[in-house]
């Protein structure tokens, strides 16, 4: 059966806003543009939509709730309800992209279930109690039932796991995950980037960037505290999410820290060709965005953990790659502090057409190619 005969749904967790998954969802689409995506919640304007070539959406019934954008985080116990709602029947391929719930979709015999998996859901898995402490949710009544939700989460997203045919991580990271967490093998594909959208810039302004959801793992609030420790040193904050006001505060009263909120597409990647460096502290599954920045010749300050070891070739590690930016080892301001120290004291070292030598190994092109690969074997399994 050729991929033209097929009919394709895409489900995508949910669409807050364009982000790193956004991306990976949009090289999805150019796959296949005639795809129908389902998704929990859109909250995307029609431009924000037709910019990643989503046409065909359905949401969940969860999206129809009175002021959802507000408080869709905290609906976690009603995702699975939601997300086996989706009817997919009538469908030859269901492709996943998941890092919450979109794996969970009910898929038939008849059918080829791909899934590109951006994270176990980190906090139901190895991320509980580190989620559960800076929630406040570790303790008290409140903690007790939440830690009971998680658990009949657990046993949900386990028992899902089978109904996936052939997984694919966005890392080697994410792919030693998946096996801890559902013993299943993953083909791994690094999240794509197109480099035409990105200026290329070899003379940089005196400003560190750092931009992200403000959600809890990503760990801003450590950046903005380590620069109200440095108030010679610049930092502009993009980003918005449930954390703002929290960042806000730890903000208020340093003027070296300048939060914009979330600003458009080309008004980010100007700040990014135009940065010193880009600091990134959260422990993550891949992280697209200091691909993105080395693209534009920007170097990255980066907590050596999880995907960033893989995209970022630290100055202060043994590699036989030219560096790209500097690590620190500990997840708190003073390492942030430190790391910053070091970059400035090895300025010149780090050069720009270095960074966008790595960037380039993240190309969106691979990633096309490699995505409808694997597609094309389980479907060539399947139909023969």
């Amino acid at each position: 059966m050729e991929n033209k005969k097929l009919k394709i749904a895409v489900v995508h967790d949910w669409l807050p806003l364009l982000a790193g998954a956004e991306t990976v969802l949009e090289q999805i689409m150019k796959v296949y543009p005639d795809a129908d995506v389902y998704t929990l919640f859109d909250f995307l304007t029609d431009e924000e939509r037709a910019s990643i070539g989503v046409k065909n959406i359905t949401t969940s019934y969860l999206n129809k709730f009175p002021k959802v954008k507000k408080y869709y985080r905290h609906l976690f116990p009603f995702y699975p309800l939601a997300i086996e709602d989706f009817d997919l029947f009538d469908y030859d391929v269901v492709l996943s992209s998941s890092h919450t719930a979109a794996k969970g979709v009910i898929t038939g015999a008849h059918q080829v279930h791909v899934s590109y998996v951006h994270s176990p859901v980190r906090y139901a898995w190895d991320f509980t109690h580190r989620y559960l402490k800076q929630t406040g949710y570790d303790k008290g009544l409140k903690g007790l039932l939440v830690k009971y939700l998680l658990s009949r989460y657990r046993l949900w997203d386990y028992r899902t796991a089978n109904g996936v045919d052939r997984y694919i991580g966005n890392s080697h990271y994410i792919r030693k995950r998946i096996w801890k967490v559902y013993r299943r093998e993953a083909d791994v594909i690094y999240p794509p980037i197109e480099l035409d959208g990105f200026e290329f810039q070899e003379d940089k302004e005196d400003f560190y960037l750092t931009s992200s959801r403000m959600v809890s793992y990503k760990r801003m609030d450590l950046i903005v505290e380590a620069f109200t420790k440095m108030p010679n040193k610049r930092l502009v904050v993009t980003g918005d999410g449930p954390e703002f006001e929290k960042i806000k505060a730890i903000a208020e009263g340093h003027s070296n820290i300048e939060l914009v909120g979330f600003p458009p597409r080309d008004t980010l990647r100007d700040y990014m060709k135009r940065a010193k460096a880009f600091v990134f502290a959260a422990e993550e599954d891949f992280g697209i965005m200091p691909v993105e920045v080395q693209a534009c010749g920007t170097p990255v300050i980066a907590f050596g953990k999880g995907g960033a070891l893989e995209t970022v070739v630290g100055y202060n590690t043994k590699s036989d790659e030219a560096p790209t930016g500097v690590f620190f080892w500990k997840q708190d301001a003073d390492s942030i502090v430190q790391a910053v120290g070091e970059f400035e004291s090895i300025a010149g070292q780090i050069k720009a057409k270095d960074c966008l030598t790595k960037a380039k190994k993240f190309l969106a092109q691979e990633f096309r190619t490699d995505l409808a690969r694997i597609v094309d074997e389980e479907v060539a399994k399947k139909y023969g």
